[in-house]
């Protein structure tokens, strides 16, 4: 079974990264980038484990060690 937990930023949390990104595609002459935010993905592959379960130990991991829940949202789909 295959899972994607995508992680990015709380509203209101700056991401200067992301305006380092956003300033490097207005330089290159991207045009009408308004703005950047950044994030992270984690493809996960899981064996042997059916969706509920395979669901609650993502969501488990998120909120351990994948996300810091303090200032990142995220979200778990299983593909």
């Amino acid at each position: 079974m295959k899972a994607r937990v995508t992680v990015t930023l709380k509203t209101g949390i700056l991401d200067p990264q992301g305006k380092a990104i956003e300033g490097a595609l207005k330089s290159l002459g991207v045009d009408g980038v308004a703005s950047v935010r950044q994030g992270k993905v984690f493809d996960i592959e899981l064996a042997g484990v059916d969706k509920a379960k395979a669901q609650a130990a993502l969501k488990e991991a998120a909120d351990k060690l994948l996300a810091n829940t303090v200032i990142e949202n995220y979200r778990v789909e299983i593909v």
